[in-house]
């Protein structure tokens, strides 16, 4: 039986060089072949010794390798990184798994830990294929750069330069074959925040914002640019925000969440300054033909007994009433959320602020379901295995499972 599947695969990767769309004019499109035997025509044979470096633009990264499986393809004992060089942009990435000799389970994660593919699986022999769509990005745009924190240049690394770089994690990982391709003609959606909202690098550290992209089909990219510590003041001046108006265009979607951080401003007029600053980033997105999409920030962990946001969360409903913008309320999704997890609340948590995998798992599931209730076209774009969610009646905490990434630092992240 391996012979046959062997063959079969070898056909299909040969079909993949020759019939897929061609990238862009001026624009690489990398096709990867990580079977032993002669190379194929169009694709690039890897293998586990090939380190990524910038003169080769391509390898295995971050000093975790796979080792190869007995019939074909990679594998690992541990999660395993790819990366390849490429300008800033979105990507289409299709990957290919399976193994003659048995079964897999692939999670596939991108850049700072953003979760794209979960839980696919395949059975002995099995060969299947799965597409989704990654943003990279880099700090500069026309005319400025953005105001990056050592931390971002540090443990964030693999976020801002120039390179894609993809996590392959699960019980048995099976990787055959990996085609990357520019993707232009889809839509963007932009995220940005706090730590709350951002690509947090390292467990045991999560946020919703990194976990939004796998409910989404191949057709949307998320572009997340929220950071730790931030607050809507600081990401103006950080110049943040100017980079997304450098990138965004008419039918992208930019989701703002602030709060938790801009409360502690002790100026008198900290909260109208803020709600000025929220007008203003709807009216920006708007000149540029895009949709803002305004979400309140999810409560603490002691927000189950009092708010702990001021008035913030209000000022967010405010604004979208006076200016027509969509509005997703996590502030009271979270607290559903929160109240139905009873004693088990603090599985949702790593600290009073900050959320771990499962955590911002579910929260990412409320603001899908914020979205459809916003009536957004994004709805029509959710991946096809997304079951509708009832904050009320979250996953079972203990029940879940989502394969943990291999860097680690117990440090919390800025912002409380």
């Amino acid at each position: 039986m391996k012979l046959p599947v062997r063959v079969a695969l070898r056909a299909s990767l040969c079909l993949l060089a020759i019939g897929l769309a061609a990238a862009p004019a001026g624009a690489a499109s990398w096709k990867f072949d990580f079977l032993a035997g002669p190379p194929q025509p169009g694709l690039i044979q890897a293998g586990p010794t090939n380190v990524y470096s910038p003169t080769a633009g391509w390898g295995f990264d971050l000093g975790f390798a796979p080792t190869p499986l007995p019939a074909g393809g990679v594998t690992g004992p541990r999660p395993f990184f790819f990366s390849v060089a490429l300008p800033e942009g979105n990507y289409r990435v299709t990957a290919t798994f399976g193994d003659p000799s048995g079964a897999t389970t692939n999670t596939v994660k991108a850049e700072a830990r953003r979760l794209l593919l979960e839980n696919v699986t395949t059975r002995r022999g099995e060969i299947v294929t799965r597409s989704f769509t990654v943003n990279t990005r880099t700090p500069h745009y026309p005319g400025g750069k953005v105001h990056l924190k050592p931390r971002e240049l540090a443990n964030e690394a693999v976020t801002w330069d120039e390179k894609l770089t993809l996590e392959f994690n699960g019980a048995r990982p099976g990787l055959w074959a990996l085609e990357i391709v520019p993707a232009t003609n889809l839509t963007t959606v932009y995220l940005v925040g706090d730590s709350t909202v951002c690509d947090q690098p390292l467990e045991p550290w999560n946020s919703w914002g990194q976990m939004l992209p796998r409910f989404f089909n191949e057709h949307v990219a998320v572009a997340n640019y929220a950071e730790s510590g931030e607050a809507l003041r600081t990401s103006l001046g950080a110049h943040r925000l100017d980079k997304i108006y450098s990138r965004i265009r008419p039918g992208d979607f930019l989701f703002v969440q602030f709060g938790h951080n801009d409360m502690k401003d002790k100026a008198t007029n900290a909260l109208a300054v803020y709600k000025t600053n929220l007008k203003q980033v709807v009216a920006a997105t708007r000149a540029k033909g895009a949709t803002p999409v305004l979400v309140t920030s999810m409560e603490r962990k002691a927000g189950v007994n009092g708010p702990t946001l001021a008035g913030y969360p209000q000022t967010v409903r405010d604004v979208a009433q006076e200016d027509g913008v969509a509005l997703i309320d996590l502030n009271a999704l979270s607290l559903e959320f929160y109240r139905a997890l009873g004693p088990d609340l603090g599985l949702a948590f790593q600290d009073g602020t900050h959320h771990n995998n499962y955590g911002s798992y579910e929260l990412a599931r409320c603001v899908v379901e914020g979205l459809k209730t916003a009536r957004l076209a994004l709805a029509n774009s959710l991946a096809a295995d997304v079951r509708p969610f009832d904050p009320v009646h979250p996953d079972a905490p203990r029940a879940f499972q989502l394969p943990e990434s291999p860097l680690r630092d117990s440090a919390k992240p800025d912002g409380n």
